[in-house]
């Protein structure tokens, strides 16, 4: 059951093993069992066998108590990441009837010492849930970001409160702000889509936004996390790359002006593929597409994208035999 690494900080100096505890003498430790002969013996620490000991005898016997609920607490000091400690520790709550408000302000307290262990947060998604009040959420992950922007478990649990309690209403602004602190931060321009994508793709929602990525792709041109972003407004209404002529416009003067970021350029190769489809398919000469899909593509390997050199030349020989293919089934 002790799985994970352990440890005896934060334990006071005048700490006393429930061995010595007096309070405790009418429980019996029961003993790691690592069989006849483990291959690798652990080597725990006395308070770490002393506490886990106990935790076992109290588990067996379904003791469920005030002094039970204490040994989870130095249970889970000792390795935080033991998913049994968690799971009884609400079992013991529940049959105590315990103030579960209390119980968010303690787990807090362990988030913030622990805050990329997956245990610890989702005991605080269930006492939540079973307080059906998310009121400190938005400002524990907020906490929880100030100090990891990109901490995963904490935009997991913010993504939860959000959507379990439609709690929508100041996250854009919220994801702006961390958003022009570090416009690099794909954490917080993923955010920002999973809030659209809730709330809704609508008309004005898609001008908007697509005018908010591209302000900011002005800034900062070699920046991954806008240009992934403008690729999943595209997919939203007409789902193509050219629904939005401003788009077109903005990326082709970024080229013009001179502007060679990988992802310009594979956004233009992408948007000229489609282009080229689209004109043959109205019966217009599509050679210019051709033409700059397959430039496009050799820049990248040679220069721009040298360490995908192969990825963008299977890309252009691919948009070479989707063509053949097209000609072929035309009769041309």
């Amino acid at each position: 059951m002790a799985d994970g690494n352990s440890s005896d900080e934060d334990f006071p100096d005048d700490w006393i093993l429930y061995a010595n505890r007096p309070e405790w003498s009418d429980v019996v430790p029961l003993m790691q069992d690592d069989g006849e002969n483990p291959v690798v013996m652990i080597q725990y620490s006395e308070k770490f066998n002393d506490v886990y000991s106990y935790l076992r005898a109290i588990i067996s016997k379904k003791e469920k108590t005030v002094r039970a609920l204490q040994l989870t607490h130095d249970a889970a000091k000792l390795n935080a990441a033991n998913y049994t400690v968690w799971q009884y520790r609400r079992d013991i709550l529940k049959a105590l009837n315990s103030n579960l408000y209390d119980e968010l302000v303690y787990i807090e307290g362990v988030i913030e010492d622990n805050p990329k262990n997956y245990q610890v947060w989702h005991h605080r998604r269930v006492i939540v849930e079973w307080l059906n009040d998310p009121s400190w959420e938005l400002e524990l992950t907020e906490n929880i970001l100030n100090m990891d922007a990109k901490n995963y478990h904490a935009w997991q649990h913010r993504q939860w409160a959000i959507k379990t309690y439609n709690l929508f209403d100041d996250e854009l602004q919220y994801v702006d702000r961390l958003i022009s602190e570090d416009m690099r931060n794909n954490s917080a321009w993923n955010e920002r889509f999973f809030v659209l994508k809730h709330t809704g793709f609508t008309t004005e929602v898609l001008e908007r936004e697509i005018n908010y990525v591209m302000n900011r792709i002005r800034l900062i041109k070699n920046n991954e996390s806008p240009w992934n972003f403008l690729r999943g407004l595209l997919q939203q209404g007409e789902g193509t790359m050219g629904q939005f002529p401003e788009v077109v416009e903005f990326c082709e003067d970024l080229y013009n002006s001179g502007v060679r970021s990988p992802y310009l350029l594979a956004f233009l190769i992408d948007l000229y593929e489609e282009k080229y489809f689209e004109t043959r398919k109205a019966g217009q000469n599509p050679e210019q597409y051709q033409v700059k899909v397959q430039d496009l593509c050799e820049s990248m390997a040679n220069q721009y994208d040298q360490i995908r050199c192969k990825y963008w030349r299977y890309i252009a020989d691919n948009f070479r035999r989707k063509i053949e293919e097209e000609a072929d089934q035309n009769g041309l």
